[in-house]
């Protein structure tokens, strides 16, 4: 038995209209699936598979958290995840995922969705990641201020030092339209 067979949904033989899973996506699972936005986490899972006719409607509720790296002090930071996905899914000749469909191919009849959950997490999560303010590893943010400093120094004598042929554009203003 695989790692994730557990996630696989055998379309085929589904024999109800709707079925509901619930899976607990815990440290094993995202280790298991070596994501690289984060490794660490408890998620609650519950996927709905609504069989149409011709096309198969996966809804998924995901909430729990992860633990990412803060962008600022690269410690952990746990990170609140709420978010709702849904997936349409046909039986065909070949696989192919065009990203409003994805096709699976007949003659295999089931989908691993645990990539799916992962992905559905990863793109719920925010783009910048930090620390509320104050709750940054201190010994890192003092490096990163240490540097900063430097760095602003640098670019204010970068400043000052203004090609004189650019200088008179300081000069120039301009009207605006009532």
């Amino acid at each position: 038995m695989g790692r994730f067979d557990k996630y696989n949904v055998d379309l085929k033989g589904l024999k109800t209209a709707t079925l509901e899973m619930e899976f607990d996506l815990d440290n094993a699972f995202f280790g298991d699936i070596e994501g690289e936005e984060f490794q660490k986490g408890a998620v609650k899972a519950v996927v709905t598979v609504k069989k149409g006719r011709d096309v198969f409607d996966f809804s998924f509720v995901l909430n729990g958290m992860v633990v990412v790296p803060c962008d600022r002090c690269l410690d952990d930071l746990e990170i609140e995840v709420s978010t709702e996905n849904s997936l349409r899914v046909k039986l065909g000749d070949e696989y192919a995922d065009d990203g409003d469909i994805v096709i699976v191919p007949e003659q295999d009849g089931d989908l691993n969705i645990a990539w799916y959950l992962y992905e559905f997490i990863a793109l719920a999560l925010p783009m910048k990641r930090v620390h509320a303010p104050g709750k940054c590893n201190q010994e890192m943010t003092g490096r990163l201020n240490k540097h900063s400093v430097g760095a602003s120094d640098a670019d204010e004598a970068d400043a000052q030092e203004i090609d004189p042929r650019w200088a008179g554009l300081k000069n120039i203003q301009i009207e605006e339209d009532n």
